[in-house]
């Protein structure tokens, strides 16, 4: 039922979600009636649900985005200022890049990315990144598929995304020219856990026109290298700010009010 909910449908009707699951309506109705109550769907105009404040809140805190997200923060905020332009982090997710967090200047090339969209694996810079590093068996399997062209430069021969791909690995980065806009040019790298192991991808998208190429991507390598020393660092452990202390209250109660 969740998964009916998409970036072309964030407000559907119990009929619409009915449709679109292929539960019965019945069933849509009930559900719908108990995720409302736990903050997960909310009601909207009309007759229209649309997902819950709850749902995100509680899917922000997975821990391998948490800690991913937290480690990368500090770098994607400098890569930002440096730039001025758009920065995402991407993970695999399935046969897509999902991005994970994303930073934008208010004048900044015109990007039709947001935290939580997902982005073809050949026409991203996060995602030729990531299937670059994938097992054999998705590549072959996703190369097996039609690809969509978002532009005349989007690569959708299945070879010469393998000599894309390969360049990510031998090189350690990609740069996609016009792939999706002809506007804009992405440049990506890939983050490596501790182990060396590659987790994510970081990118940034900038207009074609007078884009410094070498320098985006050595600031890039940069930014993933020490994202990789803050992960092995582990978390701060930073104490959280007790809005309600446990001692203030239990004091509060046995004194009682004053006067």
């Amino acid at each position: 039922m969740l998964e009916a909910f998409d970036a072309d449908n964030s407000s559907l009707t119990v009929a619409h979600i009915a449709r679109r699951s292929g539960l019965p309506l019945a069933t849509v109705y009930r559900i719908v009636t108990e995720l409302v109550e736990l903050g997960l769907l909310e009601r909207g105009a009309g007759r229209e649900l649309r997902v819950g404040v709850r749902l995100w809140e509680i899917a922000s805190v997975t821990p391998p985005a948490l800690g991913l997200r937290e480690a990368a923060m500090p770098f994607m905020e400098d890569l930002l200022i440096a730039n001025q332009q758009n920065t995402h982090l991407s993970v695999l997710e399935g046969r897509e890049a999902l991005v994970i967090e994303r930073l934008s200047a208010r004048n900044a090339v015109v990007n039709f990315t947001r935290a939580g969209g997902r982005h073809p694996l050949h026409a991203t810079t996060g995602g030729l990144v990531l299937l670059a590093h994938a097992s054999i068996e998705l590549q072959e399997s996703f190369l097996s598929s039609t690809l969509r062209a978002y532009t005349p430069l989007t690569p959708t021969d299945p070879a010469q995304v393998r000599r894309i791909l390969a360049g990510v690995r031998e090189h350690g980065y990609v740069l996609c020219d016009g792939y999706v806009s002809l506007e804009t040019m992405g440049v990506g790298v890939p983050v490596r856990s501790a182990d060396g192991d590659v987790i994510a991808a970081l990118s940034i998208v900038v207009p074609r026109t007078g884009a410094q190429l070498m320098t985006h991507t050595h600031a890039l390598m940069v930014a993933a290298r020490g994202i990789t020393r803050a992960l092995a660092q582990g978390p701060t452990h930073r104490q959280p700010p007790r809005f309600f202390p446990e001692a203030e209250i239990e004091t509060n109660a046995r004194v009682g009010p004053s006067g």
